[in-house]
């Protein structure tokens, strides 16, 4: 019977040798992960930390600017003239002015960008004329009021806000569609072309000649005076928008091309005035026929 001599001291050296040089590398590796790992748990530390405090930051700039906007808002209000109307809380007062609790910055820009507030004197409607300086939308100051006036009148009474474009941005891009909508629900007031009309009890439909994009999208939210409110439901943002385009297409022009355009109110005026002075030239010829017989 043989036997398999066991492993001598010489022959077991390099093996150890080796398992020891893998324990050092496997040792070096973990403490590479274990580094790598710290690391990234650091730079994650350090940018949630930075993320919290340029949040904190950010919040605190935006709320100090919100309250400096609302407060110069707040002394607009007090100082032209719509505290003795509305109210110091924009409840109304009584034979003066109406609560502005829900009428909200489209109201507000509307009214006072166009200049028929405030009021010169109170009729029968408030008539459309030249905005204060102040509030001029065609300078920076006067924008820059009229943001900080609408501002504080919606943070403390709510509703309908303008829309974020303004200017030519506005114009929707089919105003042939815009056409068929302001025929359907503008038109019976504004006549065919916005040149406006008389109403009853001393009111009318304006002229929408000098009417700006924002105007005429902030009148088709809050209906001023005699006209309905288009909310988003019954006109949406596309549609107001091509109306508008339609407006400015025909805004200004004289649409003369087959003759007097009778002021620009539409079909009907034109054909009425072409039927009275038609009638008034036919009667005139009988009568002078009539006389020279």
């Amino acid at each position: 019977m043989t036997t398999t001599p066991g492993p001598t001291p010489e022959s077991e050296e390099p093996a150890r040798a080796s398992r020891r040089r893998w324990g050092r590398g496997r040792s070096r590796l973990h403490r590479r992960v274990a580094g790598a790992l710290a690391i990234g748990l650091g730079l994650m530390a350090t940018a949630g930390l930075y993320t919290a405090v340029t949040a904190d930051v950010n919040q605190a700039h935006a709320q100090a600017a919100d309250a400096a906007l609302l407060q110069r808002g707040q002394e607009l209000y007090n100082t032209n003239a719509c505290i003795s109307c509305h109210g110091s809380n924009l409840q109304g007062v009584e034979a003066r002015g109406p609560s502005l609790i829900g009428v909200g910055d489209a109201a507000v820009y509307f009214q006072v960008s166009s200049g028929r507030m405030p009021l010169a004197r109170q009729e029968a409607q408030a008539m459309r004329k030249p905005t204060l300086p102040a509030f001029d939308p065609d300078t920076e100051e006067g924008q820059a009021n009229l943001d900080a006036l609408g501002a504080y009148i919606q943070a403390n009474g709510g509703g309908p806000t303008r829309p974020e474009a303004s200017g030519e941005a506005l114009r929707g891009d089919d105003p042939a569609r815009g056409g068929e909508l302001f025929r359907l629900n503008c038109s019976s007031c504004h006549n065919f072309t916005g040149r406006g009309g008389a109403l009853s009890s001393g009111k009318y439909a304006p002229n929408l000649d000098p009417a700006s994009e924002t105007q005429i999208y902030t009148a088709m939210l809050t209906g001023p005076q005699n006209m309905p409110k288009f909310s988003d439901r019954q006109l949406t943002p596309e549609e107001k928008e091509d109306i508008i385009a339609y407006v400015k297409s025909v805004s200004g022009s004289s649409n003369s091309v087959g003759g007097y355009d009778a002021g620009g109110i539409g079909p009907t005026a034109e054909g009425i005035v072409a039927f009275i002075f038609g009638l008034s030239a036919m009667v005139g010829i009988a009568i002078w026929l009539g006389a020279k017989a």
